[in-house]
């Protein structure tokens, strides 16, 4: 699938939008945009599903909520992927796409993984067995008006904020920090900085080696210990940022899982390599 918008244009315009408009999105915009997650295609193998939910109650009645969270939204991407290998990781993958893809039409949305009423959103999902519904968004215009509860969580996440280069990016090894100048691999993995993850943990750990970039999950307090893993969604992401500025350069590659022989430090899983054709 070709891009179709600009990756940096689309990073950077992206935010977590909690407060929307009352105006809805047209038919065909609504339209373009699930063509676009229906050819949606990841590197890792599980296919995910994208639904509209248009509805405010679930088909027994009971109300579709995100406990406050959200405010304003008439409209909601729903995700589901098979519960197999690397669906976490599918799962941020595609939908971060769709999202960047989102924010290029000039609409908004939100990543939420425990602040909705699964049982309530599940069943106007008809969610098939065996499948996962690990996350949801709203869909819609960004308010001008952020709510209360946007300003305050928006502060306590730091929203705006991201590590730096030294704490995140490696070259060789763990022991040496990467430094933008020295590495053919600047723009791509400044994309990748400025993801969004799950209460702007950002989890991801990279280490460059020559023609291969490896990525690594950092355990951070607090996570999930489930089927649904949102720091493995959260590395989707990041290789999502990642792989769509290189493909942006024509920097041509691929993802595997190739076991680097790195010395990771306590806390840190290998997740996968993207590696230069």
């Amino acid at each position: 699938m070709s891009l179709d918008f600009n990756v940096k244009n689309a990073v950077t315009r992206r935010y977590s939008v909690r407060t929307y408009e009352k105006c809805l999105p047209d038919g065909e915009l609504l339209k373009k945009l699930l063509d676009y997650a229906a050819g949606l295609q990841n590197p890792f193998g599980p296919k995910i599903r994208v639904q509209l939910i248009e509805k405010e109650t679930a088909a027994n009645g009971e109300k579709l909520g995100t406990y406050g969270v959200i405010k304003g939204a008439k409209l909601f991407l729903g995700v589901t992927v098979a519960d197999k290998p690397y669906a976490m990781e599918a799962v941020g993958y595609d939908f971060e796409k769709l999202v960047l893809y989102a924010a290029s039409l000039g609409l908004g949305t939100c990543w939420l993984g425990g602040t909705f009423n699964r049982s309530a959103f599940a069943e106007a999902m008809e969610i098939k067995e065996g499948e996962l519904f690990p996350i949801l968004s709203p869909l819609g215009y960004t308010s001008e008006k952020k709510s209360l509860t946007e300003k305050i969580m928006r502060k306590t996440v730091k929203a705006d904020t991201r590590l730096d280069w030294q704490d995140i990016f490696y070259e060789g090894d763990f022991s040496n920090s990467l430094t933008q100048g020295s590495t053919d691999y600047a723009y791509a993995l400044e994309m990748l900085r400025l993801a969004p993850s799950a209460v702007n943990k950002q989890p991801w750990r990279v280490v460059v080696c020559g023609d291969k970039v490896h990525f690594y999950k950092k355990a951070m307090a607090g996570a999930e210990i489930s089927a649904v893993d949102m720091q493995r969604i959260d590395l989707g992401i990041a290789m999502c940022h990642f792989d769509l500025a290189m493909q942006e350069q024509g920097m041509a590659g691929h993802f595997e899982i190739a076991k680097p022989e790195i010395n990771a430090p306590d806390g840190l899983e290998y997740i996968a390599s993207f590696i230069m054709n």
